[in-house]
C-alpha cells in the first residue's frame, strides 16, 4: 500500500468531505485494484468482513447507498423488510455513476453529489476497523464504526 501516492481525480471529494467532517484517516492508494471485497481484503491484510462495501440499490425508486459487510452478501428480502421499502434491486451502473460520481468498485461512503440515504449492516459493528473504498477501485481508507455512522448519518440495519 502506499500513502504517498496522489490521490486519483474521483477520491479527492471523499478526502475533502473527510476533512470537513474533521475524521482523521488516510487514504491509501493501492497498487492494484480492489473492486471486490475478497481483492480490498488481501490487499489490506485484513479479514474480509472488515470490509465495508458501498452498494447502491434503488428502494421505491430513489437510490440508497448500503453499506454492508464483505464477510456475506445482502438478503434482498432482509433489506427490504430492514428498510421500510416496497422494492428493492441492485442499481445499475449508470444510476450508481449518476448518483455517487464513483464508479462501481470505488464507492465511498461520502464524496457523492448530494448526500444518500444510508444503511448500515449491523455485522460493520462487531470490527474494530473498517475499510471502505475512497472513490477509486484503487483507493481505501480505514474508518471506525462509529466514524462510518456519523460520516454517512446512516441507519443500521440488518441486511442478511
Amino acid at each position: 500500500m502506499s500513502i504517498d501516492a496522489p490521490l486519483p481525480e474521483r477520491s479527492r471529494p471523499v478526502q475533502d468531505q473527510l476533512t470537513a467532517a474533521g475524521v482523521e484517516t488516510t487514504i491509501r492508494v493501492l497498487p492494484d485494484s480492489a473492486r471486490t471485497a475478497a481483492e480490498a481484503a488481501a490487499a489490506i491484510e485484513c479479514d474480509v468482513a472488515a470490509i465495508a462495501n458501498s452498494l447502491v440499490f434503488v428502494a421505491d425508486g430513489e437510490p440508497v447507498l448500503v453499506m454492508t459487510s464483505g464477510g456475506h452478501r445482502v438478503d434482498l428480502a432482509v433489506l427490504t423488510r430492514s428498510m421500510g421499502a416496497e422494492e428493492v434491486t441492485m442499481a445499475p451502473a449508470p444510476v450508481v455513476r449518476s448518483a455517487t460520481g464513483q464508479a462501481i468498485g470505488g464507492v465511498a461512503p461520502v464524496g457523492h453529489p448530494a448526500p444518500l440515504r444510508t444503511f448500515i449492516d449491523e455485522a460493520l459493528q462487531e470490527h474494530d476497523e473498517l475499510w471502505a473504498a475512497a472513490g477509486h477501485p484503487h483507493t481505501v481508507m480505514p474508518l471506525t464504526f462509529a466514524q462510518l455512522r456519523e460520516l454517512t448519518g446512516g441507519t443500521v440495519v440488518p441486511v442478511a
